[in-house]
């Protein structure tokens, strides 16, 4: 499919949390029949912000409130959705935080679940030293990836 040919856009809006380890939170999920490793959150709806759609996403994951500090990325080159034919996708990360201590179930292993069910996902921390952008699914959250241990290594 050629870009001419993408007529609808997706809005994708992920939160880069990090810990006081220098570990970023991964999301493991079997959506789609396949398992994905990527950032939280999920796709913005029609009548709400970019804030608003992480708000959301993360009382619908994690069961918390998230506090949204600052903008980490915006896709700033074409992406066609790998999921959706006709479609560009759209995604915008934010640098956020838990409002209070985690009360989810954390993992310590990758995909830490028995039943390979749309929906399912798992979470975990990763050193940020230690991502493995060739574990992530999703090309613009291989570029996060990338932006963010490239930050961390000039820290």
């Amino acid at each position: 499919m050629q870009n001419r040919d993408i007529k609808q856009f997706t809005v994708r809006v992920y939160a880069i949390i990090v810990n006081d380890k220098n570990e970023v939170l991964l999301s493991d999920e079997f959506q789609l029949d396949r398992k994905m490793t990527k950032f939280p959150g999920g796709g913005m709806e029609f009548g709400e912000g970019t804030i608003e759609c992480l708000e959301r996403e993360a009382i619908e994951e994690f069961g918390q409130e998230l506090e949204v500090l600052d903008h980490f990325y915006t896709t700033d080159f074409f992406q066609q959705a790998l999921f959706r034919s006709g479609y560009q996708v759209i995604s915008i990360y934010y640098k956020a935080r838990f409002k209070d201590e985690i009360k989810f179930k954390l993992s310590s292993k990758t995909f830490d679940f028995t039943e390979l069910v749309n929906g399912t996902q798992s979470f975990r921390w990763q050193k940020i030293s230690q991502l493995n952008v060739d574990e992530i699914l999703f090309p613009i959250d291989k570029k996060v990836a990338t932006m963010l241990m490239e930050q961390y290594n000039k820290a």
